[in-house]
């Protein structure tokens, strides 16, 4: 059964940074791309990284550029963003996927004065 279990989330001041993971199960994780999409309040849900099986970004929203990273480790089956100089706009839920076909039940982050 493929699982994918998003933890780290939380709430922050501007400026702050977290660290999201997403641990995955149940299929080869180092043969799949892996992403993390956002869904804002009232917002469509967006894709933020995709993280290929060499652990290379091919894609970055680009608000989130030279502050947002994601990355890899196909040895623990984990997918990771880590978040720094969070802003108030970068408030979501936040979700891992594969394919954008199988999802975690997400993670919420809320930056705020």
């Amino acid at each position: 059964q493929v699982q994918l279990v998003e933890s780290g989330g939380g709430s922050v001041h501007p400026g702050g940074s977290l660290r999201l993971s997403c641990a995955a199960s149940g299929f080869p994780f180092s043969r799949y791309v892996m992403s993390w999409f956002r869904r804002a309040p009232g917002r469509e849900r967006v894709l933020v990284a995709n993280v290929i099986p060499s652990n290379i970004t091919t894609y970055l929203l680009d608000s989130v550029k030279g502050r947002f990273t994601g990355f890899r480790d196909n040895d623990k089956n984990t997918l990771y963003l880590q978040m720094n100089d969070l802003r108030p706009e970068d408030t979501a839920v936040y979700y891992c996927s594969r394919d954008s076909m199988t999802w975690g039940q997400g993670t919420q982050v809320t930056v705020s004065v």
